[in-house]
């Protein structure tokens, strides 16, 4: 007599194989989705920061002058801070909610008048802003 379907070690077989495929591909699409969403922040930055040079050429101070995006980003990854000065500024993005939260990657990154863009840790500044 035959009987047809699956015997038990075959359906074991079949769910470590389906076990070993999401332990690779969970985690890299995780930290495809953090290194995607870091755009949010970097694109941000830049709108504030041609908002604040605008307002500068106008006024002549940084002093006054809302950017846009002040606040929290466009997708709500991060939180946008601008601190302004007469004759200076600096933008800072925090991760906000997750997935961003926990990218240890890229902790926060910072933008200035000089156009000098930073991120913490200082070595993955590159990497988080996209140059590489």
């Amino acid at each position: 007599m035959k009987k047809n379907g699956f015997s038990l070690i075959e359906l074991v077989v079949a769910m470590g194989i389906v076990g070993i495929l999401a332990a690779i591909a969970i985690p890299a699409y995780t930290s495809y989705t953090k290194t995607a969403n870091r755009t949010d922040a970097t694109r941000a930055m830049t709108f504030d920061a041609q908002a604040l040079e605008r307002c500068y050429s106008q006024n002549f101070t940084y002093v006054g002058c809302t950017p846009a995006a002040s606040g929290t980003s466009p997708q709500g990854y991060y939180t946008i801070t601008v601190a302004p000065t007469a004759n200076s500024y600096t933008i800072t993005a925090t991760p906000l909610k997750a997935p961003q939260t926990s990218d240890s990657t890229c902790t926060s990154f910072t933008v200035n008048n000089a156009g000098t863009q930073s991120a913490t840790p200082a070595a993955n500044s590159q990497t988080c802003w996209g140059s590489t």
